[in-house]
C-alpha cells in the first residue's frame, strides 16, 4: 500500500492512502477480464446471434432472435455460462414443452449451438446440453390433404382466374407458396426429354418489402421436379 502525506494549515501531516482509488480501478479491470473470460448467457447468446447474421438469411435471424430472447435469455440470461447446469437447462425448457413440437426442437437446437460454441471457444469445459433430448413439445395435429372431390371443386371454382396456375403448381408439383412466388423462366425446362421445374429461389419479406432470394430454407429445398405426363393426357 502506498502512503502519501499532505500538510494541513495547522502544520500537521495527514496520511492519504492511494489504495482507495487504485482498488476501484483494479476491481473494474478484473471485472472486465472476468466478463471476457466468463460472459453471462445473455452476453454470449447475443454475440452468437450476431455471428450467425453473417450467413443466415434475414427471416431466419428474426426467428432465431425471438426464440433466443424469449426462451433462453429470459430464464438463463443473468447466469454465467460456467454456472449453467443440465438441471438449469431442463428447468428453462419446461415452459417450452407447452409449445409446439417444432418450437421445442428449435429452442433445443439453439441452446446446443450456443453452448457448443462456448465449449469450442474454451469458455466452458463441457456443454450442459449434451444429454438434453431434442424431442418434446406438443405434437402438431396432422392436416388431412384435400380429397379428389375437393381438388376438383377448387379447380372448377378458380378456372380462368389468375390464381389457377398458382394452385395447380401447389397441388401437382408440391411447391410451397414461397417457392411458387420465386419461380422465373430460367427455372422452367419444357424442351427437355422429361420437362421439369427447378426450385432455386424463394420469396419472403424484409421490412415489409418483397424479396426473391436464392437462399432456400434447407439444402433439400433446392430440387428439380419432373413433369410426368400420363398417356391419357397425350
Amino acid at each position: 500500500m502506498c502512503v502519501f502525506y499532505r500538510v494541513s494549515i495547522t502544520g500537521i501531516r495527514c496520511s492519504l492512502h492511494s489504495s482507495c482509488k487504485t482498488s476501484g480501478s483494479k476491481r473494474q479491470i478484473e471485472d472486465k477480464i472476468f466478463r471476457q473470460k466468463t460472459p453471462t448467457v445473455k452476453e454470449y447468446a447475443e454475440k452468437w446471434l450476431y455471428m450467425q447474421s453473417a450467413h443466415v438469411r434475414y427471416t431466419t435471424m428474426l426467428d432465431y432472435t425471438s426464440k433466443v430472447k424469449n426462451y433462453i435469455i429470459q430464464p438463463l440470461g443473468d447466469m454465467y455460462l460456467a454456472d449453467v447446469t443440465q438441471d438449469a437447462i431442463k428447468m428453462a425448457l419446461v415452459p417450452v414443452s407447452k409449445k409446439s413440437e417444432s418450437v421445442y426442437h428449435s429452442v433445443v437446437m439453439l441452446l446446443k449451438c450456443i453452448f457448443y460454441s462456448a465449449e469450442d471457444n474454451y469458455l466452458i469445459r463441457e456443454s450442459p446440453t449434451k444429454r438434453i433430448p431434442s424431442r418434446g413439445g406438443i405434437p402438431e395435429k396432422e392436416k388431412p390433404p384435400l380429397t379428389d372431390e375437393q381438388v376438383e371443386m377448387l379447380l372448377d371454382a378458380i378456372k380462368g382466374l389468375p390464381p389457377y396456375v398458382f394452385v395447380m403448381l401447389g397441388l401437382y408439383a408440391g411447391l410451397r407458396r414461397e417457392e411458387i412466388l420465386g419461380l422465373k423462366w430460367d427455372c422452367v425446362f419444357l424442351d427437355e426429354e422429361v420437362p421439369y421445374l427447378s426450385v432455386k429461389r424463394a420469396w419472403h419479406t424484409e421490412h415489409n418489402r418483397s424479396v426473391i432470394s436464392d437462399q432456400l430454407k434447407t439444402k433439400a429445398s433446392r430440387r428439380d421436379i419432373l413433369f410426368l405426363i400420363r398417356e391419357s393426357d397425350v
